[in-house]
């Protein structure tokens, strides 16, 4: 058949495994895939060999027999058994393809749990439930969607405070840690969701514990209701966020902005914030905006003309475009398994100024196809995940590792994406990347730039 499609290697990763990535990012929390065993340990591998760290992800463990009758009874065993050994705050319930499409109600069961189990008890972990079925979006989508359920399942009325609500989406344990430290130059006091800086990128520790210090508090979640304003990165976005209910529901003023990667983006991101501080830029990011340009300088002739293919999550990808026409080279294709709608839209308002033409956009990404697309495109340069490396190897054009999953180098998790400093980390990296292929390439080298 001439109009039959199949994914072959899909640029996207499964809806449960961002949701399990947010659950984590909550205090005390354990994430709790309903389905087979088989997607919990699908989803483990690919979080522990780009954090390198441990996590649990309990599962119900269905199998043949609860595909006919029903998982609920499996669910509420799973949940009773998880909180006798975990002790966990809170649970995290993501449903998978096999619940979904056997139509498990998921509310109804848990429901019953409660009152089967938790009746009169004060130890019972919070239940946070999300539907997640990987045949109908991303791991993207499954992130926002575990967002928006913390949101709308543990808020509660609060007092008016001046703490800032952030929603930075899935960026790096790094990236987490420059917006902590970002907010308190500017003096702001903020919440962000999720956090999980230190539950997937802790420290080395003599035992292991089973549920990891770390994650953004309970107690300040329930307090975003009365917070100041909310900040929520991404133009690609669901309708439904944590930022837009905050704002639907409690009134909370939502400023959006893109990703701050490079220095367009990261300017717009910090006027958000001296207006939400009154205070102006601190110097220490003055100094590494200064320094940066200087970068900019100082490698423009090995980077101006160059040609790159990008892909990964769609507001990554935005990010990146952005950046890459700010240093001189153009995205000849930008590529997503992402299926938003916006991504093209988003990639022409970043790069109209500067680019003589949008780049080319692929949405529903996979790697098959995308490897049809670069014919012709005569790219010098990839930049996206670990996914891609086989791509890049076939066609010999390196690859410089952002985004997730990074599975075959070490240090993903501490990637610097945000702000300028990781504009510089990136602009290092594209440059000698560039340099690199040039020496390997020529038949005597050289050893002098």
């Amino acid at each position: 058949m001439s109009n039959y499609q199949s994914t072959t290697n899909p640029c996207k990763l499964c809806k449960p495994l961002g949701a399990s990535i947010a659950f984590r990012g909550v205090e005390g929390a354990v994430p709790f895939l309903h389905g087979s065993q088989g997607c919990a340990t699908y989803m483990r591998r690919y979080i522990i060999s780009h954090f390198n760290e441990p996590i649990d992800i309990a599962s119900s463990a269905l199998g043949e027999k609860h595909a006919v009758y029903g998982g609920g009874p499996n669910l509420k065993l799973g949940l009773k058994n998880v909180t006798a050994k975990y002790k966990p705050k809170l649970i995290g319930i993501a449903t998978t393809c096999l619940t979904e499409t056997i139509g498990d109600d998921v509310n109804m069961f848990l429901e019953e749990y409660k009152r089967e189990f938790c009746a009169g008890s004060d130890v019972s972990p919070t239940l946070i439930n999300v539907s997640t079925p990987s045949y109908s979006g991303t791991h993207m989508e499954g992130f926002h969607a575990a967002v928006a359920a913390i949101i709308e399942q543990l808020c509660l009325e609060s007092p008016t405070s001046d703490t800032i609500n952030f929603f930075p989406g899935f960026v790096s344990s790094a990236d987490i840690r420059w917006l902590k430290d970002v907010c308190a130059d500017f003096g702001l006091s903020s919440t962000i969701l999720p956090d999980y800086s230190d539950t997937l990128d802790g420290r080395a520790l003599s035992e292991y514990p089973l549920v990891p210090e770390g994650g953004t508090p309970i107690s300040a979640i329930k307090k975003m209701t009365g917070s100041k304003a909310s900040v929520e990165f991404g133009w690609c976005l669901p309708a439904k966020t944590g930022g837009k209910i905050l704002e639907a529901i409690w009134g909370v003023r939502l400023e959006r902005t893109g990703l701050p990667i490079g220095i367009r983006q990261t300017d717009q991101f910090l006027e958000v914030l001296k207006g939400l501080s009154g205070k102006n830029m601190p110097q220490r990011h003055v100094g590494a905006r200064g320094r940066l340009i200087d970068a900019m300088v100082d490698g423009h002739k090995y980077l101006f003309g160059k040609r790159a293919v990008v892909y990964g999550e769609e507001d990554l990808v935005v990010g990146l475009a952005s950046f890459l026409s700010e240093i001189g080279i153009h995205p000849v294709l930008c590529a997503s398994g992402g299926k938003s709608g916006l991504l093209s839209r988003s990639i022409h308002d970043v790069t109209k100024d500067i680019l003589p033409e949008s780049p080319h956009v692929r949405d529903g990404a996979d790697f098959y196809d995308m490897a049809e697309d670069i014919e012709g495109l005569a790219p010098d340069i990839i930049i996206g995940n670990s996914k891609g490396y086989h791509l890049a190897r076939k066609l010999g054009i390196p690859l410089v590792r952002v985004g997730f999953p990074i599975h075959d180098r070490l240090g993903g998790q501490r990637i610097l994406h945000l702000g300028y400093q990781g504009a510089q980390m990136l602009y290092d990296t594209i440059v000698n990347t560039i340099i690199a292929k040039k020496q390997e390439d020529s038949p005597v080298g050289y050893s002098y730039m």
